[in-house]
């Protein structure tokens, strides 16, 4: 397989692709990435979803898009649609269908665009593996011909755009049986229906391939524009997403995360941040990322990069050699920097997750693996798992080095130690050191000299927009086959708070989704204080955590509701997240309908999915344990649930 998937690897531009007209305006092409959300009331409440549409738009919504899962919903949109142009609001509209092919017929009547589900617009998902030979495939194939190419034919008889859009939570029953739980899986669901879009000359489609996992997200979609241009289909808009990304500051990491990464390989044409919140709350978290990529300068490839030598299509981490805890098959690291507080004393580790009581050190699970200190001295005595980084002529100076490791950062001083001529005299510690390099300005030669060394590299770059570049560099360790373990270092120069926590889940964690780095060191230049690193800190085991490269809490798996949701989704996410947060690794799903929740649990270790009129369904994986509990009571049936598998335990 061609591992060139974009132009972006080395040097940024953004994809290639056909524009499609919704209503009045256009995706893909040089139109701007557009931003969208979805409406979460009843569709059948025509004034709630009018009001809460404008408070979209309002937010910066560009398109509204409105649940309608049966005849009634679907025949509703011509009401919604009239109000809205009656207030003055001739926003296009997108009708999201699930299971009933009736109701998107008369959708596409009604709004500018269909999006439909190929894992259930033809099929029912029972969970069976079904053993296919060509002939009983192709005849299923035949199948979802006989039905979807009536929509297709509406949509082109009114101009009516579609979005074709997979989510690996709902594969079908005879994808999974074929290609199993996987991207491939994702893409091949979608192209079965756009090969009959394409055989009615109906090109006015849009493409999606959205997962609760990042990384499964962003692989899918790498994989996604390859096939089309490996099978000479046309370069179809996308349209970006993470979905069930959940709430707070979790679902604006991992949102920016999966959709940044792609937004960084030019892939990219609309897209949603899904929260379980508010829909109003969506749209200025995806304008503060697209505006990112608005004025994006082009970067200076790195001389020496020749081919792609790491697959991008899935999950590989770089090898490196084991120094201490960082490196080889130890979990990626923390660090913090503590340098320009005026002074650092014991009382300070607690905004690190290290606490001083009754003459000794506990720690929390988001605990700081290193503090970087300057030039500071530490007069006390440190937590066991606790580490010091320190400039290098600090370091030179200290009688007592215990647990205290020097940071080279200064080129010359670099190329001074390093020299092979003096390079058995050079003092530096006997078991790690870190040294700072600017990718920027690389010398491969230096890397060449310090590869088999007790060194960790700590990586900077001089660009505005870092991601490409430090793609480059980590080619050029496999390529040299250097080694030494990376620590990803990133400064923001941002009093927004906002801004930093997307950037930096982009710029690090669009890296480790793809294997690069041990360890990471995000930064704030402006007011740098106790209760920034406090944020840093959270945010850094956060954005570990998204990339599923260290896991230190719950993982919530939750989606943002829509009209299909008949309880309160939003309390209800809250209160299981106040109960369950501190059960480290533990996957709970929180699903507000069974569109994406039974597929979804197969990925998750519980489940809570809306099964009707405030009424929930447990899962425990797959399995059905409990129907029929009303919302309220179902928080403590999931703790008694998760008591009762011996998975509890005491806050």
């Amino acid at each position: 397989m061609n591992l060139i998937y974009c132009n972006s690897l080395i040097k940024y531009s953004r994809r290639e692709s056909i524009s499609v007209r919704i209503g009045n305006s256009n995706i893909g092409g040089d139109n701007p990435i557009r931003i969208q959300s979805m409406t979460t009331t009843d569709t059948m409440d025509t004034k709630a979803t009018v009001n809460q549409a404008i408070r979209m738009v309002n937010a910066g919504c560009e398109y509204v898009r409105i649940t309608a899962p049966s005849l009634k919903e679907a025949n509703n949109l011509v009401n919604i649609k009239d109000s809205l142009i009656r207030k003055g609001y001739k926003i296009p509209l997108i009708a999201d269908i699930h299971f009933t092919p009736n109701a998107a017929e008369i959708a596409a009547r009604i709004v500018e665009k269909v999006r439909i589900n190929p894992g259930n617009y033809s099929d029912k998902k029972k969970f069976k593996n079904i053993d296919y030979d060509d002939s009983s495939y192709a005849r299923e194939l035949e199948r979802i011909r006989e039905k979807f190419t009536p929509l297709v034919k509406i949509c082109s008889e009114y101009g009516t755009a579609m979005r074709i859009g997979t989510n690996h939570g709902s594969l079908s029953d005879r994808i999974m049986s074929r290609y199993g739980d996987t991207p491939i899986g994702m893409v091949e669901s979608a192209l079965e229906y756009l090969e009959i879009c394409e055989d009615y000359n109906f090109y006015n489609v849009v493409l999606s391939m959205k997962a609760s996992n990042p990384l499964v997200m962003v692989h899918a979609y790498r994989l996604l524009v390859s096939i089309l241009d490996k099978r000479n289909f046309k370069k179809y808009p996308l349209h970006l997403g993470v979905t069930e990304a959940g709430e707070g500051e979790d679902g604006r990491i991992k949102s920016s995360l999966g959709i940044g990464t792609l937004l960084e390989d030019g892939l990219g044409d609309t897209i949603r941040v899904s929260l379980t919140e508010e829909p109003e709350f969506e749209p200025p978290i995806a304008k503060i990322i697209v505006d990112r990529y608005s004025n994006r300068n082009n970067h200076k490839p790195i001389d020496g990069i020749k081919k792609i030598n790491y697959n991008p299509f899935e999950y590989n981490q770089r090898q490196s050699f084991e120094l201490k805890n960082i490196g080889d098959e130890n979990l990626p690291c923390v660090i913090l920097d503590l340098s320009n507080l005026k002074k650092i004393s014991k009382e300070d580790l607690l905004y690190v997750g290290y606490n001083f009581y009754n003459n000794s050190w506990t720690n929390s699970d988001i605990a700081t693996d290193f503090i970087y200190v300057g030039k500071h001295i530490i007069d006390f005595s440190l937590p066991n798992d606790l580490k010091i980084i320190i400039d290098y002529d600090k370091w030179i100076s200290l009688d007592k080095r215990d647990k205290c490791y020097p940071i080279i950062n200064e080129q010359k001083e670099i190329e001074k130690i390093f020299n092979d001529k003096i390079n058995s005299n050079a003092k530096i510690h006997p078991e790690l050191n870190f040294l700072r390099i600017n990718v920027s300005n690389v010398n491969s030669l230096l890397l060449k000299k310090i590869s088999n060394k007790k060194i960790v590299l700590v990586i900077e770059s001089s660009n505005k927009h870092a991601l490409v570049d430090f793609r480059q560099f980590f080619m050029l360790l496999i390529e040299n086959e250097i080694n030494n373990p990376i620590v990803i270092t990133r400064e923001y120069d941002l009093d927004n708070f906002s801004k930093l926590r997307l950037y930096s889940s982009i710029d690090v964690g669009g890296l480790l989704i793809d294997g690069f780095g041990n360890g990471i060191m995000v930064s704030k230049l402006k007011n740098h204080n106790l209760k920034s690193i406090e944020k840093l800190n959270s945010l850094s085991f956060k954005i570990l955590q998204a990339s599923r490269t260290r896991i230190t809490s719950t993982d919530f798996i939750s989606c943002p509701s829509c009209g299909r949701t008949l309880f309160d989704l939003g309390e209800t996410t809250a209160k299981i997240r106040e109960k369950t947060s501190h059960l480290k690794g533990l996957k709970i799903g929180i699903m507000g309908c069974i569109v994406n929740g039974p597929g979804e649990m197969a990925d998750a270790d519980y489940g809570y999915v809306g099964s009707g009129k405030e009424k929930i369904t447990l899962y425990r994986k797959k399995e059905i344990v409990k129907k029929g509990i009303h919302y309220k009571e179902g928080v403590n049936e999931l703790v008694n649930l998760i008591k009762l598998d011996g998975n509890w335990i005491e806050p």
